[in-house]
């Protein structure tokens, strides 16, 4: 920045100038956080699918979703194909629900519409141990599964997290009551309530929500929360909250640099191409290097 106004300042001396100068320091700091698409070598390219791959087919109990963020990336990245044809036959074999909903989600977003019945069956079925990742899935993949059951979820007095989720779901089609509470809940005292509120308005919020936002950083009940408000405020645009996003990529805690991989997509961060490249060559934790692989090919396409 000081470099813009030294160059800038000798190269102009008039009254009119002045305002040009004005206008290109402006200039430089929104090319500081630059937003929009991203454009990658060959080489990075290949690094960032290695990376995706790796992920996909990461071996043991502890690395399942990570896998499952992978297809993600590699869905986003075009290879919904490759995706489809890795995750469709663990469905006949992985019984558990909550695996079952990644799974689904997963093949879902890859093309197969059809396995949205599989979030539907889990959402509905009496044991609850699925229910909020049926939940959360529906609302990622943009559907709602059973309409009649997402409302009850979202309108009884249950978990936080199945209430958020359900109206997270709802609130993509439309429902104003279901946004409504969503942004009620972030002005309350439940650190998970805080949390994800944050993380849905991030994504289908808009520039009313960047105040009552940025007005929970202060008292975020752990650092993890606050890099979420970040990331929201960021996604919506916020010039503050994306310069905490670039920081976040560098932060001590392989969380929140995974986070901030994730939101650097939603955000069209660009300027963060540096650090993700560099992620991916050499963050030790495997979750984040993905996250970083699928923003680098999701915003160079």
């Amino acid at each position: 920045m000081k470099a813009c106004f030294v160059f800038l300042t000798r190269k102009f001396s008039t009254l009119g100038s002045l305002l040009a100068v004005s206008l290109t320091l402006g200039s430089c700091e929104t090319n500081g956080l630059g937003r929009g698409k991203m454009s990658l070598d060959a080489a990075t390219k290949a690094k960032a699918l290695e990376v995706l791959r790796e992920g996909l087919h990461a071996k043991g109990e502890d690395q399942f979703w990570v896998s499952i963020h992978a297809a993600e990336g590699l869905t986003l990245a075009g290879e919904g194909k490759e995706v489809r044809a890795f995750l469709e036959p663990k469905l006949a074999t992985d019984h558990d629900a909550q695996h079952r909903c990644g799974l689904a989600r997963e093949l879902v977003r890859a093309g197969d519409r059809e396995k949205v019945s599989i979030l539907a069956e889990v959402l509905n079925s009496p044991d609850s141990y699925g229910h909020i990742h049926a939940a959360e899935s529906l609302y990622k993949v943009h559907e709602v599964g059973d309409p009649v059951t997402m409302r009850r979820y979202f309108e009884e007095e249950g978990p936080i997290k199945l209430r958020l989720m359900a109206a997270a779901a709802l609130a993509r089609h439309g429902d104003l009551k279901a946004i409504a509470y969503i942004r009620q809940t972030l002005e309350g005292d439940d650190p998970d309530g805080i949390q994800i509120s944050a993380w849905i308005l991030g994504r289908i919020g808009n520039s009313k929500d960047i105040d009552p936002l940025r007005s929970r950083l202060p008292d975020a009940p752990t650092p993890l929360i606050k890099a979420y408000i970040e990331h929201a405020l960021a996604a919506l645009g916020d010039p503050d909250g994306l310069a905490a996003l670039g920081r976040n990529l560098e932060s001590d805690d392989p969380a929140i640099r995974t986070y901030a991989a994730t939101f650097a997509g939603d955000a069209k961060a660009a300027f963060t191409q540096p650090k993700l490249v560099k992620m991916i060559e050499s963050d030790e934790h495997l979750d984040a290097r993905v996250r970083a692989a699928q923003t680098l090919l999701q915003l160079s396409r």
